[in-house]
């Protein structure tokens, strides 16, 4: 819906760029707008502004007034993606709950956290293009409540796309929501602290994977390689990870899927040490960089979960630039060849590092 700049709130999700005299936009859709943003749209005079009905924290957003009711004109999948965003942020509210009671000393229930995942993995499954944005509604004060889950879908479809079956694949998704439950036991002095961890509070910290299978190990529900997977998804193939630093062959793949997904998501994430990085830039750094740390297998299908890009799809470049694809490689899925929307240029990605795809755009 169209309303008064005036009237938009932090929180608010923007459901189209806002433009000001360039081509490029001053703020790109899908932005959870903030105080740093409400001052751009006053220094820019900015009038009237597009945003979803659902906030980030996943309350109804009920304007004064408002401008035009645009939904009615949203094409199918768009509605599709919206009707994803607003479950997908109720989904995140109940985990919050189910974190909440963890904290005071509550068991796991499986069947609620089932109801919270299931249902979207489902939705995922018809259409991917929604995990892509997934990372756009983390901040700093919810990203204990979000990552889980996000972790969670990214599981499931990582788990799919490799080839595991349907029990398999949803015993993967419970592996990446529950992976961190963990946490609740950490003080919440340590969840919170806006500075640097101590040495010691960080030993803490890393301990979570050893709390989060003592609150699983007894659920019928979960297979035994579902709870060893919540033990070991911070465990790496060089033996670096922790919390027993287990060698290579005896790490399950079930935990190498996790780990990958944790990883992705954390990165492209807004956290209180670090702001988020660009998705395709961080796909790059998982491959490249952490080489070595993660099954190769496995970061390919994030790959091509996430970065699954077609001929004719349009991309926003990391300097704002609008751009159309015209051919991808298998070698190199993030970086393909692209022609700029206003100028016609054709650009190599693989010849220009200092270039990054920012979305996929439409």
């Amino acid at each position: 819906m169209r309303i008064k700049a005036l009237e938009a709130e932090e929180g608010c999700i923007l459901e189209k760029d806002i433009m000001g005299m360039t081509s490029m936009p001053i703020i790109p859709k899908n932005t959870v707008l903030q105080e740093i943003h409400m001052k751009v749209l006053h220094a820019f005079q900015i009038g009237e502004v597009s945003v979803k009905r659902t906030k980030v924290d996943g309350t109804p957003f009920y304007p004064n007034q408002v401008v035009e009711m645009e939904e009615d004109r949203i094409e199918q999948p768009e509605q599709q993606r919206d009707d994803f965003l607003k479950l997908y942020l109720t989904k995140v509210q109940q985990f919050k709950a189910e974190f909440t009671n963890w904290q005071a000393g509550m068991p796991v229930s499986i069947s609620r956290i089932r109801n919270i995942i299931l249902p979207l993995l489902a939705l995922l499954e018809e259409d991917t293009v929604n995990i892509t944005s997934l990372h756009r509604y983390t901040s700093k004060a919810d990203y204990m409540y979000h990552h889980p889950l996000a972790v969670g879908l990214l599981s499931g479809l990582i788990a799919k796309k490799i080839g595991f079956d349907r029990g398999q694949k949803i015993q993967v998704a419970l592996a990446g929501i529950l992976a961190d439950c963990g946490m609740a036991k950490i003080p919440a002095s340590i969840l919170t602290k806006q500075t640097a961890l101590s040495e010691t509070e960080f030993k803490e910290i890393k301990m979570h994977p050893v709390y989060s299978y003592k609150m699983v190990k007894d659920i019928s529900l979960l297979k035994t390689e579902t709870k060893l997977a919540i033990f070991q998804h911070h465990e790496r193939l060089d033996d670096s990870g922790y919390p027993t630093g287990e060698k290579k062959e005896r790490i399950h793949q079930f935990s190498q899927i996790i780990a990958v997904a944790d990883v992705y998501h954390a990165m492209t994430s807004e956290r209180v040490y670090r702001g988020r990085q660009l998705p395709f830039q961080v796909l790059e750094q998982i491959k490249e960089d952490h080489f070595g740390k993660y099954d190769i297998k496995v970061v390919q299908a994030l790959m091509e979960v996430t970065a699954g890009l077609s001929i004719g799809d349009v991309i926003r470049l990391s300097d704002g630039q609008k751009a159309e694809v015209m051919f991808t490689t298998k070698e190199s899925p993030t970086r393909p060849l692209i022609q700029i929307k206003e100028t016609g240029v054709i650009l190599d990605l693989t010849k220009r590092r200092d270039l990054y795809i920012e979305e996929v755009s439409s």
